[in-house]
Parts: structure tokens; sequence; C-alpha cells
């Protein structure tokens, strides 16, 4: 989500539209949303992103409309209480904080695509005068931009920052049924989707969105591709158990942070006790594996399960980045 608020700013920018960008600063108690949620609020009342809908949008667009008119950033402060927020179902009973400011395309096109690229580490923040800063591998794209390098000010400088980081990746092996659905859903959950099969009349862009990486030939070869350097899931879903198992060997001893395979328990008893007794992989190692692959929701549709599997990788990932909610930014509230 947040990738997309960027390229939506970074497209404003090259059109020259206004646009007011909305983000949540602070949070006390429940909430609709989390620290650092972002929409983009338009003079003709269209919203991207949210800020955790009803009452709580409805008040930031108020806000919004009102700023685009003026150009006066400003902040808010909301109690989500019986008062506020019974009629829209919003009685958390949490407090949140957030900051609007109106035309936020103006810190420039090569600003926002820096940071909707996700190449790396990048850093941004709004300071307590509610102006945009960056760091200094984000050049504004011209010298009117009010995106200035981000300093080492003072924690009470600033009002919110964040570090932007690459996205995890998700390795799957395989290119049927299994993969197809799960590649797609996958992108829309933040990660980063490599496919490998030596089938390109299944693995390619006519079948998978443009987004997925897609590597194809021999199988050693591929089973062996660099590794990422951010962290990195794995995922077998193969044509049969021998296509499987000739990847697992291979994938058992590389550094996944989680790896999964379809299958039975009776497959991956029958897999365990080879890979065992031919020395393949240790006990430990095969226990690490996860088949079956996915939560238990009595799946039997294809999607359903493309949704149990990514349920199990979405809360590996929170695990990993050790988030209660997970994001490829790291924020900090700073008071």
């Amino acid at each position: 989500m947040t990738a997309s608020i960027f390229h939506s700013l970074a497209e404003a920018a090259r059109a020259n539209e206004p646009v007011a960008l909305g983000i949540i600063t602070g949070v006390k108690g429940s909430s609709p949303q989390k620290l650092g949620a972002k929409a983009l609020f338009y003079p003709d009342r269209k919203i991207k992103g949210t800020l955790g809908g009803g009452c709580l949008e409805a008040e930031a667009q108020r806000l919004a409309l009102q700023s685009l008119r003026d150009g006066k950033p400003q902040t808010f402060e909301l109690v989500l209480d019986h008062d506020f927020g019974w009629d829209d179902g919003l009685i958390c009973g949490g407090k949140v904080l957030g900051v609007i400011l109106p035309n936020a395309q103006t810190a420039g096109e090569k600003f926002w695509n820096g940071l909707a690229a996700r190449d790396a580490e990048k850093s941004w923040g709004v300071k307590h005068d509610l102006t945009i800063q960056r760091f200094n591998d984000l050049a504004p794209s011209d010298s009117h931009s009010p995106a200035h390098p981000l300093t080492r000010s003072p924690a009470a400088d600033w009002l919110f920052h964040e570090t932007i980081t690459p996205p995890c990746a998700l390795w799957i092996a395989g290119s049927g049924h299994i993969a197809q659905a799960v590649a797609p859903l996958a992108l829309q959950l933040d990660f980063a989707v490599t496919i490998f099969d030596d089938r390109p009349e299944l693995a390619n862009h006519e079948i998978f969105p443009r987004d997925v990486a897609i590597r194809t030939g021999n199988c050693g070869e591929l089973c062996a591709a660099p590794f990422p350097t951010v962290p990195t899931f794995g995922l077998i879903v193969t044509r049969g158990h021998k296509h499987d198992a000739l990847v697992l060997e291979t994938w058992i001893h590389r550094p996944f942070q989680f790896l999964g395979m379809i299958g039975s328990a009776r497959k991956a008893r029958t897999i365990a006790e080879h890979f065992v007794k031919k020395k393949i992989a240790t006990a430990e190692e095969v226990a690490r594996v996860a088949c079956p692959v996915g939560i238990k929701i009595r799946s039997q549709s294809v999607m359903e399960i493309a949704v149990d599997i990514l349920a199990q990788y979405i809360d590996k990932r929170a695990e990993t980045l050790g988030e209660t909610q997970t994001s490829t930014a790291k924020r900090e509230l700073v008071r």
C-alpha cells in the first residue's frame, strides 16, 4: 500500500495535480489502522489508501479538503470513543494522531518515485514544522522542491519518520495452478515474487503478472540461483512429488526464513525418511520444512488453498520482522 501511495504522488507531481497526503503519526490504544498508515485526498473527493475508514476517514478528508483550499498543513487528534464513532462502527476506544500535508506532490516526481522503487533503504519524514524531509540519496527533482535533505537533527524535531526497505522475497518453485493463484495475491500482500520452473510454456508473463520475476531453465541451476539480500521465503509447488523433492534437496540447505511445500502429512513423512536415510538432510533440517504448508481453513478450491498458504507466510513474515502487523516501513513516532 505504501508503495502505491508513493507511485500516485509521483503521478500527481508529473501531472501537477494537487493532492493532500494524510499520515497516521501516532496511535494510543485500539485503532482501525496502524502507525504510518497513509491516504491521499484529492479535490474531487477521491481517496487512495486509507487512514482507517468510517468517521476517522471522513474527518481526515474534511481537514484535507480544507488544507487543499488554504494551502496550510495541519495535525489532528481523534479519540475513537462511543460519541465520536458509534454511527460508523469506530468505537475502538483508542486515540489517533495524524498530519495532513496539502500539495504533497510538490516534493517532486523524482522524490516520490525514489521512495516507491524500494530498491534500497531510504528514509524520509515530516518535521514538527510540517515540512517533508529526506536523506541526501533522494535528490529533489528541482531546486524548488520542499523535500530537503534529512539531517541528523534531534528527535524532538520530528513529527514522524520512516525508513522504507525493499520487500521480503517469495521464491515459488513451480508454475502450475497453485503458483498461478499464489503469485498475484502475494504481490498484493507486498512480497517480491519470483517463479522458478523448467517449463517456459507455463512460466511466462502471459500467465503471471509483469511484476513477477520469472526464471526458467535447468532445475538444478534454478535452485542454486543467487540468494536475495532481503528476508526470503520459499514455497515448493511443482508438478509432482518427484520434482518437489528435487527442489527441496537444494532449498532445504538455503537460508530461507520459512520454507513450505505443498502435500500431505504422508508425503512429508516419506520425503523426511528418504532425506535422512540418504543423508541429504538432517532430521532437524527436515523438521523446519512446513509440509503440508498453510493454515487449516478447510480449503478446497485453488484460490482457497492460495489464501491458506499465504496466511501462514504473512504470519511468518511478521514473526521475522518482529512486528505485530507487518510492513516494509520501519516507523518511529517522535514526541
